[in-house]
């Protein structure tokens, strides 16, 4: 027991002043150091035996008491013990036993108890700052006005460093804007470039296709025009080749004989073709009978060329007439020319026939020098001569249109023209050639007029 529990308990009416005193004024600690030496005092005074020994020391600040307690004796026990014990059974005897309390009840304590612990530090630190605050609004102390220029200093330097920072990134910004600028019109100059290169190539591309597909579309009108062999004349010539066989089962056989026969025909056809270009009986060729009986005024070339006799004499016949009677092999210049732009032949074909077509002929574009000087607007018309009649004017008074034409340069050198279906069957052994229009040139050439078609029978020619 302490010094303090043992003056209580010897002297009542001190400790009750004692506790006056607190409850009216709080002492200090040298009051109670010497009351406490009081009590101490009166308490040895009073029961000598029953006190422990007690020394005090004092070194004229604080008064200190030294108790020396003496060691228990187990078998005597003091008055005061037997008190003690005889409470505190009594006090056990009183209280019932309290069960354990559980383990989350605790936690929860805990944690409540550590939770109003954060609220009262938060509560204390939001003091501390509205006191800092308030402190730096007043700003009556020369700390608080160095702490603010240091503050206003140190915001000067960043300003002035954010400033010089912004200042280098915006240099450095219109840097690379001016040479992603320079990079992009050169990209740009070269993309024309090779544009523009690129559309020239095409352009010249675009030329060459479209002179070919011109080129092209001439080939296939031209083998549009041309007569090729049908199914149906195919047909037909299988049926021919049956007749001429007498077969009536087609085998492997026969149809290499077909082969050979097929080829035959298509040989003869080519030789037939070679010997005229064209492979259709000519009736107005000079050296079959044919001549030119009548034709209008012709062309003097400068170098004397022509006939001085049909000068002389209109009716009379040039010589150079009988050139478009005759093949003239392509050779530039072999034609007969006419004075002006109008014109005509007249001719007297081999024997009568039933005309089927007429075919003109210029020279071709690949050897000739200027094809201008060719007829452009012509017409054919026939009729049967009488011999009895000497008059060719009378003569002329029987004929009939054959056909109508425009000679084209952009096709073949040779063109060949088909009779009207009104003709029919009739028979002429005289055609007349007008033109009325040329190329350009102010006279023109006829290099070479043929007439195609079939001699008629006896009946035909009596009717």
């Amino acid at each position: 027991m302490s010094a303090s529990t043992v003056s209580i308990t010897a002297n009542p009416a001190s400790g009750s002043t004692r506790r006056r005193a607190v409850e009216k004024k709080q002492p200090s600690a040298l009051d109670l150091a010497d009351s406490n030496l009081a009590t101490a005092a009166a308490a040895a005074a009073a029961d000598p035996i029953s006190t422990p020994n007690i020394s005090f020391r004092s070194d004229g600040r604080d008064a200190i008491q030294v108790v020396k307690k003496p060691l228990p004796n187990t078998n005597a026990p003091t008055s005061s013990t037997r008190r003690a014990s005889g409470s505190a059974a009594a006090a056990a005897a009183k209280k019932p036993s309290k069960p354990p309390k559980p383990r989350w009840l605790t936690v929860v304590s805990v944690f409540t108890k550590n939770l109003l612990l954060l609220l009262v530090l938060v509560g204390l630190i939001q003091m501390v700052r509205r006191l800092v605050m308030n402190s730096n609004n007043v700003n009556d102390s020369d700390g608080l006005a160095v702490i603010s220029g240091d503050f206003e200093g140190k915001f000067a330097e960043m300003e002035s460093f954010v400033k010089k920072t912004t200042k280098m990134m915006q240099v450095q910004i219109e840097v690379i804007d001016q040479k992603l600028d320079s990079g992009i019109r050169n990209v740009r100059d070269e993309l024309s470039v090779k544009v523009h290169e690129k559309g020239e190539e095409l352009e010249l591309k675009l030329k060459e296709v479209s002179g070919r597909s011109e080129n092209l579309e001439k080939l296939m009108n031209e083998f549009r025009e041309k007569d090729w062999v049908s199914k149906d004349e195919l047909n037909n010539l299988f049926e021919e080749y049956r007749k001429t066989k007498g077969d009536t089962e087609v085998d492997d056989k026969s149809l290499d004989e077909f082969r050979a026969y097929a080829r035959e025909v298509v040989e003869k056809e080519i030789e037939k073709h070679a010997a005229d270009g064209l492979g259709r009986v000519d009736y107005a060729l000079a050296s079959g009978g044919a001549r030119v009986v009548k034709h209008s005024e012709p062309f003097i070339t400068k170098s004397g060329g022509g006939d001085v006799w049909s000068l002389l004499n209109r009716n009379a016949v040039s010589n150079d007439a009988q050139k478009i009677l005759t093949p003239s092999f392509g050779e530039p210049g072999q034609c007969f020319p006419l004075k002006g732009d109008r014109g005509f032949v007249q001719i007297r074909l081999r024997t009568p026939i039933i005309p089927e077509a007429v075919t003109l002929e210029h020279v071709a574009k690949s050897v000739a020098y200027d094809r201008s000087s060719a007829p452009k607007n012509c017409r054919i018309s026939g009729w049967l001569h009488d011999k009895k009649e000497t008059d060719l004017a009378a003569d002329s008074e029987k004929m009939f249109l054959l056909t109508e034409f425009i000679y084209d340069l952009d096709k073949s050198n040779a063109q060949t023209f088909s009779v009207l279906e009104s003709v029919g069957s009739s028979v002429v052994d005289t055609i007349r050639f007008d033109f009325t229009s040329n190329h350009g040139i102010p006279h023109t050439c006829i290099y070479r007029l043929r007439v195609h078609g079939r001699e008629p029978n006896s009946l035909v020619m009596q009717s």
